[in-house]
């Protein structure tokens, strides 16, 4: 008489007449490899259980990959409709000083950052009354001050788009908002030839709204489009 546990009538059928059922659950699959390698004994070395347990490791870091793929490319869709979004909503008016005042309001909302400047250098003061008007979404400052601010007065090369945490915010470029702004992106414009450069930052005061280690391709259309905005204005 044998002595091995008799397996239910209705789980052997359930077994038989299903066997994805076994193969698909890989706990149960697990605990018959562990039997089958229990009952071989300690002194037999199953090579093709190892070779299992391996191709099951591999399949594992594949699947890892493929989710943090996956959850990447969601998210660079959400970013490209974020920004579509902004750049239409930046398009929609029709007056100089609407278009400035919208970058502050919607567009800012719909790129969730906390405020966004607009940089311009020139050789006069910035005593304009518009500019006083203005001076929450609008900064007048002397030729070269925007490479000096992007390099952080060091030199060396100026990158279109430059995305950075920051400790001690420009007062002359955030106001009183300088002391919570804690990240930034800086979109270096240019209007054309003849013209002194611009600046478009967007502040943070989330530390990793911004850094170098992100990806600037859709700021970089951004920018585009801004220039080719304000080349209409400028005209």
């Amino acid at each position: 008489m044998s002595s091995s546990p008799r397996i239910e009538d209705a789980v052997r059928e359930t077994i038989i007449s299903q066997p994805d059922v076994i193969l698909d659950d890989s706990d149960v699959m697990q605990a018959l490899i562990a039997a089958n390698e229990k009952a071989m004994g300690g002194n037999i070395v199953d090579l093709r259980g190892i070779a299992m347990e391996r191709l099951e490791t591999r399949l594992d870091r594949l699947e890892d990959t493929h989710r943090s793929v996956i959850a990447a490319a969601y998210e660079n869709l959400a970013g490209t409709n974020q920004i579509h979004r902004a750049i239409l909503r930046m398009l929609d008016p029709h007056e100089f000083e609407a278009f400035l005042r919208n970058l502050g309001g919607e567009v800012a909302e719909i790129l969730r950052v906390d405020t966004v400047k607009l940089v311009l250098e020139s050789v006069q003061n910035d005593n304009d009354p518009a500019v006083q008007r203005l001076g929450d979404v609008l900064s007048v400052a002397e030729p070269g001050f925007i490479d000096r601010f992007l390099t952080q007065e060091r030199g060396g090369t100026v990158r279109q788009v430059t995305l950075r945490s920051v400790q001690n915010a420009s007062e002359q470029i955030y106001g009183p908002n300088a002391e919570w702004i804690r990240s930034e992106a800086c979109l270096k414009l240019d209007f054309g030839a003849g013209r002194l450069p611009g600046m478009l930052v967007m502040g943070a005061e989330d530390p990793h709204m911004f850094g170098p280690q992100q990806g600037t391709d859709l700021l970089g259309f951004f920018t585009g489009v801004f220039e080719r905005s304000m080349r209409r204005w400028l005209s």
